[in-house]
């Protein structure tokens, strides 16, 4: 009996001594850190330190063999000139990035998902924030009377290590949302008075406080996160708009006045409001109405989109919905996330596979956007300055249908909506015919 239990000692201890391999690495640059990903066979026990003069950042990996290829690795667009390795301790591995420029790293291991097996990430965050900071400079275009654009900020879902949902084939989240939140961003630089940004332009992640952060360096005037759904069956399918809930509302009030660095740079969005040098009970009561106004917002912006989608894709839900996501809670910033579909349902994520597809749900999503900035300008912007100077207007314009021609796209041309053209026009549904002539009104 004591030499089975002898036997099974050393074989627990031979096994717990037992190497695993780095199998595969992948490198996502993004403009504000670049996030270094090695696949392990198992889990795997690490220290990282960064050196200076030169640059390098070292990370030591317990019992770990080298299987993978690090000559193979683009490290285009990354602070990184260098990977290589040699063994340590007889068992162990030291890997060494040569840096162009000194770096803070982070780094974490995780547990295997549906994609990928166990992984070791090493973020390499830029200390000056200097990428970021070029990547986020508020841009506000203005025409020559002084009347800026409308800026709203796009941030697809998801991104470099993080797939977001898979579909039945495999289709990514990450990467459909990318290429419509592209479309939609083309189709409002297009747009006069509007300006579009992307929070990510290429397939990287950024954090999710980052990405309100960016709206903020944008001074946004509308937030809209894209994403694409899925259910553990099928079955479920359609598009949802949501807006923020009144208990993340609630759980974000908190946290802005809990911490105290929040004061002076909320709000660097449309509202202009300042917390700095109040007491808390004042700030609490303007940082309350900010976001109740934050809300409403939301919830006009997310009915006009969710009516437009409406008539391109199946509802999941006749309404707007409200829940406590992390991306939906700048407090002044109106903000909308847009479930393109569900992923997980075959005909859908065969649909959302498609450029026709993706077009018509931008567009949707662009008349939405459009229709309510037309009702409810911000102040100084050029829509506000039309609005304003059409109102003593009554003269009336004609258009000739053309081939391709749209009432969405005739409506936006001509800086109205489809509602009013229709009404205008005695029209019952927003169908055009080619050589058709429609009215429409004009200050």
């Amino acid at each position: 009996m004591r030499l089975f239990l002898c036997l099974m000692v050393a074989l627990a201890a031979n096994l717990a001594q037992a190497a695993t391999q780095i199998e595969g690495v992948r490198l996502w640059p993004a403009p504000d850190h670049t996030r270094l990903v090695l696949d392990t066979a198992g889990s795997v026990e690490h220290n990282v330190f960064a050196l200076s003069g030169p640059s390098r950042l070292v990370i030591d990996l317990k019992n770990t063999s080298l299987k993978a290829d690090f000559s193979k690795v683009d490290l285009s667009g990354s602070p990184i000139e260098r990977i290589r390795s040699a063994p340590r301790n007889g068992s162990d591995l030291r890997v060494v990035l040569d840096l162009k420029s000194d770096i803070k790293p982070r780094s974490f291991v995780l547990e295997p998902n549906q994609q990928y097996g166990h992984r070791l990430v090493v973020d390499l965050i830029d200390e000056k924030g200097s990428r970021l900071e070029r990547a986020a400079s508020p841009t506000v275009t203005q025409d020559s009377a002084g009347k800026r654009d409308i800026i709203i900020v796009i941030d697809p879902g998801h991104g470099g290590e993080d797939p977001g949902a898979i579909g039945p084939r495999g289709t990514r989240e990450k990467d459909v949302v990318l290429r419509m939140s592209k479309t939609l961003a083309d189709l409002i630089n297009k747009q006069p008075g509007f300006t579009a940004k992307l929070t990510r332009t290429g397939d990287y992640y950024i954090g999710l406080r980052n990405r309100t952060l960016l709206a903020r360096k944008y001074n946004a005037d509308l937030f809209v996160s894209v994403h694409a759904d899925a259910f553990r069956t099928p079955q479920p399918s359609g598009a949802s708009v949501f807006a923020l809930s009144q208990r993340g509302a609630t759980s974000e009030t908190a946290r802005w006045l809990a911490q105290s660095e929040n004061r002076s740079d909320l709000i660097g969005g449309a509202g202009g409001v300042s917390l700095d040098g109040r007491d808390d009970m004042l700030a609490g009561v303007l940082l309350d109405l900010s976001m109740t106004a934050s809300i409403n917002a939301s919830l006009g912006v997310g009915s006009s989109v969710l009516g437009q989608l409406g008539g391109v894709a199946k509802l999941h839900k006749p309404g707007v919905e409200q829940a406590a996501f992390a991306v939906l809670k700048s407090p002044d910033i109106p903000s909308i996330l847009v479930e393109a579909g569900f992923i997980s349902n075959p005909k859908e994520e065969q649909n959302l596979a498609t450029e026709w597809y993706r077009n018509r749900l931008a567009n949707a999503i662009m008349d939405g956007i459009h229709e309510y900035f037309q009702r409810t300008p911000p102040p100084g912007t050029l829509l506000a300055w039309q609005k304003e100077n059409q109102k003593g207007g009554g003269q009336v314009s004609r258009y000739r249908i053309q081939r391709g021609d749209t009432l969405s796209g005739v409506a936006r041309q001509n800086q109205t909506t489809v509602s009013e053209l229709m009404r205008f026009n005695g029209m019952t549904d927003d169908r055009v015919m080619v050589g058709q002539t429609i009215r429409i009104p004009s200050s």
